[in-house]
């Protein structure tokens, strides 16, 4: 686990990257604030996880180097393959399925 006032420093320079990056995009038009959405939720998370995440010093000190570290973790992940889609495809289907299952039990209470 890296030096808690390194993984600090870091997690300080990320969060104020994001306050810059929100200011930014609250002066942008509705539409260019909503092309931008799902970037910042990314960003939001990246900054949370921040929070918690244990790196090494090296890590840390890597991340450091940078003058936007945040920005730069969220390109490699923008880059990353994620299961996203497949994740809301089976609860949209775990959702339908738990309502017909509802359905047949209520259905079945009322046949009785």
């Amino acid at each position: 686990m890296a030096n808690p006032d390194l993984l600090t420093k870091l997690y300080q320079r990320m969060s104020a990257e994001q306050v810059r990056y929100r200011d930014w995009l609250l002066g942008q038009p509705p539409g260019e604030i909503l092309n931008h959405a799902a970037e910042y939720t990314v960003r939001e998370d990246i900054v949370i996880e921040m929070s918690a995440l244990e790196l090494t010093d090296a890590q840390a000190r890597a991340l450091l180097k940078s003058k936007t570290p945040l920005a730069d973790v969220y390109k490699e992940w923008d880059k990353t393959e994620t299961h996203h889609m497949d994740d809301v495809r089976e609860v949209i289907e775990a959702r339908a399925d738990a309502v017909i299952r509802a359905e047949k039990e209520k259905s079945q209470r009322e046949g009785r």
